[in-house]
């Protein structure tokens, strides 16, 4: 089979239909739109704010409250009981998480508190929380702060 060989499969590819074209055409006269009405005028359609009488669409969405703060910093979250797979003394650092699929290469990363760790690891991260660097340090390990 050829490149020149290839073609689309029966009934995937259809005629444009050409209305308002004259009676033989079919679709001449009123062009499939039917007779009167506000479905035959042009410009029908599309218009959000014009419902006939009901609440327009845009009045009815709440009003949006507060921001959205484009300085935030999203990071990639490992909890403390992750930890607890790596071997005593192990430095932990992003490479590594990175490396064992626990998280996105491109993210800061933040250790949080949640589960137990009965091993000593030196961990290197850009955040821990409280509870975190409690934990890791109760273990003997160390946890030290990256800078970003």
């Amino acid at each position: 089979m050829k490149a020149h060989d290839l073609k689309p499969r029966a009934g995937a590819k259809q005629r444009r239909k050409r209305v308002g074209r004259g009676i033989a055409a079919g679709q001449g006269k009123t062009a499939g739109r039917g007779t009167k009405g506000y479905g035959a005028r042009t410009g029908s359609g599309g218009h959000l704010y014009r419902q006939g009488g009901n609440l327009p669409f845009f009045r009815r969405l709440p009003f949006k409250r507060g921001f959205s703060n484009f300085r935030r910093i999203e990071y990639a979250e490992v909890n403390v009981a992750r930890l607890a797979s790596f071997a005593a003394g192990t430095e932990v650092t992003p490479q590594v998480l990175v490396a064992a699929g626990m998280i996105d290469a491109k993210m800061p990363v933040v250790i949080l508190g949640q589960g137990e760790l009965k091993v000593a690891l030196k961990v290197r991260a850009h955040r821990f929380s409280q509870t975190a660097r409690a934990k890791i340090e109760a273990a003997g390990g160390s946890a030290d702060v990256i800078p970003a």
